[in-house]
């Protein structure tokens, strides 16, 4: 079993992913068109819970596309697994791993997806570095976290928050170009960059 910081969202909590609510503060909709997703992608959904973002970029990306649910916690993956259904358009491959050594085929996707994820990572530079190995040239990485700037009204304490400096700092180092920063919601922020060869 991997060794949990204090920091990962615990699958116990995992009903709180799907309140309702949460549609209000971090509108899918809005996050979906910032990341552009086309029909036909393969996308990396990389901490992918109970398929919050999963599941909307499988209707995104169509039948000719695919999307990757990757989590480092079964239980997390096995509330997805109940939410799939002929309804979902896209394949949508479940995969337990960790979001630094995801087994993903390499250059096998247009799109990876850190959602909420960021903070708590142990080493930001080896997820970077296994994203990298698994976009295509030109693919796209987005990072959405929470802001650190704002009153916790949800999500992880203040103190375990970073700013988008701190992912644009280790996307650069990581070969990452194009990078562009934005606010999503009420308390996120959105970090895009490319993968440069």
């Amino acid at each position: 079993m991997v060794p949990q910081n204090e920091r990962r969202f615990s699958a116990s909590q995992a009903h709180r992913l799907d309140d309702p609510a949460r549609r209000e503060w971090l509108p899918p909709d809005e996050v979906l068109s910032a990341l552009a997703a086309q029909p036909g992608e393969t996308v990396a959904d990389v901490g992918a819970g109970t398929g919050y973002f999963a599941l909307p970029l499988a209707h995104a990306v169509g039948p000719a596309g695919k999307v990757y649910a990757v989590d480092g916690q079964a239980e997390m993956l096995g509330h997805l697994l109940e939410k799939l259904s002929p309804s979902v358009p896209a394949p949508v491959e479940l995969v337990h791993a960790e979001a630094d050594c995801t087994g993903l085929p390499a250059s096998s996707c247009d799109l990876w997806l850190l959602a909420n994820l960021w903070h708590e990572l142990d080493d930001c530079a080896a997820a970077l570095r296994e994203a990298h190995r698994a976009l295509r040239p030109g693919g796209r990485i987005a990072i959405l976290d929470w802001r650190p700037d704002v009153e916790r009204v949800a999500g992880p304490p203040i103190e375990h928050r970073l700013a988008p400096a701190h992912a644009i700092e280790h996307l650069r180092a990581a070969g990452f170009a194009a990078i562009a920063e934005s606010t999503v919601g009420l308390y996120s922020w959105l970090v895009q960059g490319k993968a440069m060869r």
